[in-house]
């Protein structure tokens, strides 16, 4: 019975030892799982001055300022054409013909038409002057009771009816001038001739060719007025058409000339939309002068819009506004931006900024606590990256 004790008295000394070990290292266990964040390493960018252009970017297609679509207002066959792509040509100049022998025909059969009431006209003024003597003589009989009263009366209606039928055949002359002016002017309408000073960009008719002037009328030929000046119509989409204004800057390309930019201006933001597929689209023109006739009518341009611009900004990169360090997830924010700058010791400071204008890549920021050269972090550094564990003396907290 005096052995037993000792031996008991180490047993539970051994036990109380593996208690407190066990809890030791829970404790240390809990800490390594629970504790702070040990500092992680940060991807930085140093905030600089410079420019920064808000862009809006479109497709569209380039057109001359004015096309004017030639057509004809009378039927039958091409006898001539005068021009052919890319002809320059004259306001009044001929372009095409049309065989004017049918209109010649209705010409020659309207100046008939004239003749026969120029001549009735003429028949119908000496009856007038027959009846007006006769009408006269007779009022002199009547009144040395010669002629009887119904006589007289007889006379006299012949005059009026004499007189009213040469009105008629006066306006059966007028009636006859109008159709053969008519005719004069269909047959000058066979000569197609161009309306403005321009070049032709489209031709669709070819000599032999009948043309029909029914309820439309044909289209013959397409004549640029000015290629020297040219219009982009660029598509822009409803999320983009806020900001842009008449007067705007714009540059675009075209696939002809690679490297090659070209530069114009806003002139019209037009209201009607246009849905395709659901997407709804406005059309923006963007005026461009051409002198050296590099751009051709419907190429396809790429456009740059310029909405806004900054030329000496404090530029922030536009990751930097939405990095949040590990930890400061879950912290509630009063909404507004910030952007974490590093600390010359190696730690972070949130640092509330109010930005301006911005491109793909910076923000302007117009408002503050940074300034040119400061470091902000943009991402953690993924070759080190954020590790678990106990926090030591120094280290940052991201709660």
């Amino acid at each position: 019975m005096r052995q037993t004790r000792p031996i008991v008295t180490r047993r539970r000394a051994l036990a109380v030892a593996a208690i407190v070990l066990l809890l030791a290292a829970a404790a240390w266990a809990y800490r390594w799982r629970v504790g702070d964040a040990a500092p992680a390493s940060y991807v930085t960018a140093t905030l600089e001055r410079g420019p920064i252009s808000a862009i809006v970017t479109a497709t569209g297609n380039v057109q001359p300022v004015t096309t004017v679509q030639v057509g004809t207002y009378v039927s039958g066959p091409i006898l001539a054409i005068d021009v052919d792509f890319n002809s320059p040509v004259r306001k009044g100049q001929r372009v095409a013909k049309i065989d004017p022998a049918s209109f010649q025909v209705r010409v020659q059969r309207a100046a008939a038409g004239l003749a026969t009431a120029q001549a009735r006209v003429a028949r119908a003024q000496a009856d007038l002057k027959l009846k007006t003597v006769t009408l006269s003589r007779s009022r002199e009989l009547r009144g040395t009771n010669i002629l009887a009263q119904n006589e007289l009366d007889q006379a006299e209606s012949a005059y009026a009816q004499a007189h009213a039928e040469l009105a008629v055949e006066r306006a059966s002359v007028q009636q006859a001038e109008a159709e053969l002016e008519e005719a004069r002017i269909q047959l000058a309408y066979t000569d197609i001739t161009s309306p403005v000073d321009g070049v032709v960009v489209s031709r669709t008719v070819d000599v032999g060719q009948t043309v029909a002037a029914t309820f439309q009328t044909p289209t013959l030929f397409q004549i640029a007025q000015d290629l020297t000046k040219m219009q982009v119509y660029a598509s822009v989409s409803e999320s983009d058409i806020g900001p842009v204004r008449d007067a705007q800057t714009a540059t675009f390309s075209v696939d002809a000339y690679p490297g090659r930019s070209f530069s114009g201006r806003v002139t019209q933001v037009r209201n009607a939309p246009t849905t395709v597929q659901n997407v709804v689209t406005y059309d923006v023109v963007i005026a461009v002068d051409n002198p050296d006739l590099a751009l051709k009518p419907g190429m396809t341009a790429t456009v740059r819009i310029e909405t806004a611009h900054a030329a000496d900004a404090l530029r922030l990169p536009l990751r930097a506004l939405t990095f949040v360090p590990p930890g400061d997830a879950a912290r509630p924010r009063d909404g507004g931006e910030a952007v974490w700058r590093l600390r010359p010791v190696g730690t972070l400071e949130r640092v509330a900024v109010r930005t301006g204008v911005r491109d793909d890549t910076y923000a302007a920021v117009e408002d503050g606590g940074l300034a040119a050269g400061d470091a902000v972090a943009v991402a953690l550094d993924q070759a080190i990256g954020p590790r678990e564990g106990p926090r030591l003396p120094g280290m940052p907290r991201y709660r």
